[in-house]
């Protein structure tokens, strides 16, 4: 079982309301549970801005090259546990 732990955190009365008013309508069961939910729907979105910037530097890396035997070999020796 996941241990868990207390955070305490202050908001204005405006967003409390806020929150208060997403648990009321019933799509979460307490305030802990809405929080969690932003928290996860936060990492998600790093996760894919991460994953962006991989792409883009990759895009912005130059032309492709062919694939090689050599290329081929190196990255089953990774795969096998091997270094070439």
């Amino acid at each position: 079982m996941v241990s868990t732990s207390t955070m305490n955190i202050a908001l204005p009365e405006a967003l409390r309301a806020f929150v208060a008013q997403r648990v009321e309508s019933g799509e979460y069961g307490n305030t802990s549970e809405y929080v969690r939910e932003l928290i996860r729907k936060d990492q998600r979105e790093q996760r894919v801005l991460r994953l962006r910037a991989l792409v883009e530097n990759g895009l912005a890396s130059g032309q492709a090259t062919a694939d090689t035997r050599d290329d081929w070999a190196e990255l089953h020796a990774i795969a096998d546990g091997r270094r070439p």
